[in-house]
Order: C-alpha cells, then sequence, then structure tokens
C-alpha cells in the first residue's frame, strides 16, 4: 500500500482479496517431467548495440511486427534522450542461415523513440516460419524465429500458445519463460498483461525478498522511468529468450501505468505529489507502444482481433483506459448503476461482433481480468476470524454475497450481463476468456444467471487463467508453504461458486493452450521455486472444453 493511503481508501483489488482469502485461511500434488532443458537462450551472436534483444508479434497472414532496440553509443542508455539517430537494417530469411532473404529494410531511430526500432514487415507468406535479424553500427543482432498467421479461409488443425501473466522481476526470476522458450511446439505467445511492475525495490513483496531490485530505484512515474523499467526487464535472458523463439499477442493491465488504474486515475496514483494522472498515463503508454512488438501507437487503440483461419479468433481486450472508477468496495451502491463500464461501449461493441462470428470456430478473449462471478456471503470481512468454517458454512445460496473483486468484472456486473447475455440469446458456442492478473489458476464455467446455475448447470461460456509467472499468491501473503492454508480458502471458494471448478491460489508458472476442431485443453505447469533462476517447471494439470460444449473437464493428461 502507498504511504499515506488508508485502508478504506483502498479498491478491492488482487492484493486486498489475496489478503481477504488469507484472512479466512487456517491451517499440490508435483508430478511428471519438466518442460525441457534448463538452458535456452536467443540465437545468433551478442552485441552491446542490441542487448535488449529481438522480439516479434501481431501475426497476420502476410505480414508480423519485429522488434530491437539499439544502443548506437554508451551515451543512449535507455530512458536517457542522449544519442545519434542510427539507420538500422532489417532482414527475415526463410531459412535460419539467411541464405534466402525474402525481404529486407532499413528504418531510422534515435531518442525520440529511445532509440528502439519497431517494423511491420510485410509480404509474407501465410503460416510460415521465417527468421529474422537486425544490424547497426557493424553489429549484428541475435536472430529472431516467428511465424505467419494462416490464411483467413485456412483449415487449421492444430494451434497451440503459451498463456502467460503477472511478471514481478522482483519478486522471482523469469524461469517460467526459460522452460517455455525451450519447447519447440508454439505457434504464438500470449501475454495478458503486468509484463512488468511500476513499484520501486521493496514495494509489493509479501515475503520481503527483492530477488532483483528495480531500475530506477523508485516508483516509476515520468517517460524515462518507463522507458528504464521496460529495458531492465528487457535484459533478462529468459525473456529475451521467449521472444526470441516466437510472435508475442500482448495487451497491458494495470501494472504497466499504476496499480488498479482506470480511465481518470489509480489507485497507485497521487495527484500532486506524482503530478497528473494524463501526463503519467500518457507516459506508461508511449514507452509500452516503443518496447513492446505490438501494433500500437501512443493515443491510439490498443484492443485488436487476430484470426488464425477458420479454426480460431483472438480479441485482445484493453480493460484500463475505457473504464469507469471501481467501486469503493463490494457493498457500494455504484454496483447496481447499469451505466458503469469497464470496456467503453466502442470496445464492447467490438467484443460482442467478435464472439458472433461465425466464421471462426473458436472465439478466444485476451482478458486481463476475470470475468467469472466469484462471490463470498455477505457479512464475511465481519466474520473472517471464525475461519473457512465461518465461510463454508453461513447459510446462504451459492453464488449470493458480496464479490470477491471488484477491480475485475464483478465490479460491473452490468456490462458482464450483457457479455453473457449476448453468448446465451445467439447460442453462441466454443467462446474461451483467457485471463490473467488474478496470481492464481482457474478453470471457471461462465453462467448467465448465476442464481440459477446450481440447479440447470447452464454455461454459456468458458474462462481459463493462468497463474503469475512470479507475483505474489496466497501463500506468498499467508507466509505459508505452497498447498497447505490455501487449500481450505480454495474449497470454500469452489463451494459457494459451483461454476468454479478448479482453483490453485499458491503455484507460479505458465499455461500452455491447445485448440483444435474437436475440443480446446489447457495445460498448467508450476515452478519449484519462483526465487530459484534453476527451478524446474513440473505439470500440475489440465482441463479441456469439448467443443460445442461451454463446459470445462478435467482432461485424461497433458498435451503431446
Amino acid at each position: 500500500m502507498k504511504q499515506g493511503v488508508t485502508p478504506s481508501e483502498v479498491q478491492l483489488s488482487r492484493r486486498r482479496a489475496l489478503q481477504l482469502a488469507a484472512a479466512t485461511g487456517t491451517g499440490l500434488a508435483a508430478a511428471a517431467a519438466t518442460t525441457g532443458s534448463a538452458s535456452a537462450t536467443p540465437p545468433g551472436r551478442r552485441s552491446p548495440v542490441f542487448g535488449h534483444g529481438v522480439a516479434s508479434g501481431d501475426p497476420l497472414p502476410r505480414s508480423v511486427v519485429l522488434w530491437t532496440r539499439v544502443t548506437p553509443t554508451p551515451a543512449a542508455t535507455p530512458g536517457s534522450g542522449q544519442g545519434p539517430a542510427a539507420d538500422v537494417e532489417w532482414e527475415v530469411a526463410a531459412d535460419p542461415g539467411f541464405r534466402r532473404i525474402v525481404r529486407r529494410g532499413s528504418v531510422r531511430t534515435g531518442p525520440a523513440r529511445d532509440h528502439t526500432v519497431k517494423v511491420d514487415a510485410d509480404g509474407l507468406s501465410p503460416a510460415t516460419g521465417y527468421w529474422y535479424r537486425f544490424r547497426c553500427a557493424g553489429a549484428l543482432s541475435a536472430v529472431g524465429r516467428t511465424r505467419t498467421a494462416p490464411a483467413a479461409d485456412a483449415t487449421v488443425p492444430r494451434l497451440r500458445m503459451a498463456v502467460v501473466s503477472c511478471a514481478n522481476l522482483q519478486a522471482g526470476w523469469f524461469t517460467a519463460y526459460r522452460h517455455l522458450a525451450a519447447r519447440s511446439d508454439l505457434d504464438l505467445v500470449v501475454h495478458l498483461g503486468d509484463y512488468l511492475y511500476e513499484y520501486a525495490p521493496g514495494e509489493y513483496q509479501a515475503r520481503d525478498v527483492v530477488v532483483r531490485p528495480h531500475d530506477p530505484a523508485t516508483e516509476i512515474v515520468s517517460l524515462s522511468d518507463y522507458r528504464r523499467r521496460h529495458a531492465q526487464y528487457k535484459t533478462d535472458p529468459d525473456l529475451q529468450a521467449l521472444h526470441a523463439v516466437a510472435p508475442w499477442v500482448v495487451t497491458w493491465d494495470d501494472h504497466e501505468s499504476a496499480n488498479d488504474a482506470w480511465s481518470g486515475g489509480a489507485e497507485n496514483h497521487t495527484e500532486g505529489a506524482e503530478g497528473a494522472w494524463r501526463a503519467r498515463r500518457a507516459a506508461a503508454q508511449q514507452a509500452y507502444a516503443e518496447w513492446m512488438p505490438v501494433r500500437y501507437e501512443a493515443g491510439g487503440q490498443l484492443y485488436r482481433r487476430l484470426r488464425f483461419g477458420r479454426l480460431a479468433s483472438l480479441s485482445m481486450l484493453d480493460l484500463r483506459s475505457h473504464r469507469d472508477q471501481q467501486a469503493s468496495s463490494p457493498v457500494d451502491p455504484a454496483l447496481d448503476d447499469p451505466s458503469r463500464t469497464i470496456a467503453g461501449p466502442e470496445q464492447l461493441q467490438f467484443l460482442l461482433d467478435g464472439l458472433a462470428d461465425q466464421q471462426v470456430q473458436w472465439k478466444l478473449v485476451g482478458n486481463p481480468v476475470m470475468i467469472a462471478p466469484v462471490r463470498f456471503p455477505s457479512g464475511l470481512e465481519s466474520r473472517a476470524a471464525e475461519g473457512v468454517a465461518a465461510l463454508v458454512d453461513l447459510p446462504v445460496p451459492p453464488v449470493a454475497g458480496v464479490p470477491y473483486n471488484v477491480d475485475q468484472w464483478d465490479g460491473y456486473p452490468a456490462e458482464r450481463a450483457a457479455v453473457l447475455g449476448h453468448l446465451r440469446d445467439r447460442g453462441i458456442r466454443d467462446a474461451v476468456f483467457l485471463t490473467g492478473d488474478i496470481h492464481s489458476g482457474w478453470a471457471n464455467e461462465l453462467p448467465a444467471d448465476p442464481s440459477t446455475y446450481p440447479l440447470t448447470g447452464d454455461s454459456v461460456g468458458v474462462e481459463l487463467v493462468c497463474t503469475s509467472v512470479t507475483s505474489d499468491n496466497l501463500d506468498d501473503i499467508l507466509g505459508t508453504p505452497p498447498r497447505t492454508a490455501s487449500a481450505a480458502v480454495e474449497t470454500a471458494v469452489k463451494v459457494n461458486n459451483p461454476h468454479v471448478k478448479y482453483l490453485d491460489f499458491d503455484s507460479h508458472g505458465f499455461s500452455v493452450l491447445e485448440l483444435t476442431e474437436a475440443g480446446a485443453q489447457m495445460d498448467w505447469f508450476v515452478l519449484t521455486d519462483r526465487t530459484d533462476p534453476r527451478a524446474a517447471a513440473v505439470w500440475s494439470t489440465s482441463w479441456r472444453v469439448p467443443a460445442g460444449s461451454s463446459r470445462v473437464e478435467r482432461a485424461a493428461g497433458r498435451l503431446r
């Protein structure tokens, strides 16, 4: 919590929600093998000119975004505004040895965009793997690998992607990225937000262990600050490795700017002491546009849709820039206001249109915050001292009471009802929301009417939530070993929310999602220790969505 902010002024964010769960807590099985080798680094020669690696993103059938950052002179450090303009050449080849170059060009960069380079390489073939690299000041970058999307009318037998979110560099090593980079089966990486964190060293650390202190050594507020923080994250070798092996599709959540951000402010922003929110948000968005491999420029529209043949579309949402301020508490009368928005009217219509698209089978939604309703019985906070038994035994019907977290769709129930009602009324099937933010793993069905779901079991879609790469989970807040005290809290949540089929409040790691015509399956992998750079990644569980069912069930085993 920021100094000078009283507990009553803090929104019920993911942090507060986990603390609430911790207040009721009183007291995983590890299986299978690791995902790959213990080392994966980007191919190609290293050079101080290209110290921040290479990346690609937003693959279309005939183009893909290529990214790098150059340091043409020692003075041209990130965020400094120093250094000369530089010409950067880029090449795309059909082979890793660059004997068959298919596209090349040159672009000029300089301090105005922090010496970053972003190229939309076009004229490519659909569903094709390519290699790319950059040259500047006599130096050659590492080689990156990327892949274009299938043609819009193509039959696609399989699509496999990594799903990640919430990577706090201070809280642990990016070992999850290393294990993913060692795989050879990923078509893309979907990052659902909190790619970086805005806090000063030592803040937001439940166990008071700072694995790697943030740079700059302050909370980031200015454009220079945000550029330096992006640069620090992109010096991590495991993050560089994963960027170099597959195209990324990204969106932001709140920590790319400030905790619990909304259109007019943020919980972690103080007007006056930290300047105007408008200026801080503009700085955060400019740095994001410069440093991320995404078709977005500052001030533009981040939400967008990608298509992968007839198999799937992926609608990436921005749930921070257009939302109304969060409710002050789970019992705030503002929750009943039907005009309150989390997406904004234009983006909401964009989402509804994508869900109704009959040209694709799977309608994926890159959803930064949870959409499934999660409620505790009213009066929980006053009875928290009675422990988990009080939570389970309160005489209330399931899915009743107060919202778990008003920073997510639970805080905007009218707009969520419009989305889920749209799925129900149009008979839409194969809608899957991919979610991050909450630092825990979930598999949820989406009831159009939560009050009748316990009797009818009617579900209009599915939500699959990946856990955090490193950011604090419930066991970190409780200060207990994983899979001990949190298990009772998980049971209580599922008892009161029967559409929640799987919940893991403790683990750090990543997920892998596969789509086929027959179904969708997500595997969850957990790290043995986020503070150990040599940690193993162990398969934890798998859940599948049979095509046409709008239901989630435990899978027989992990993907092969």
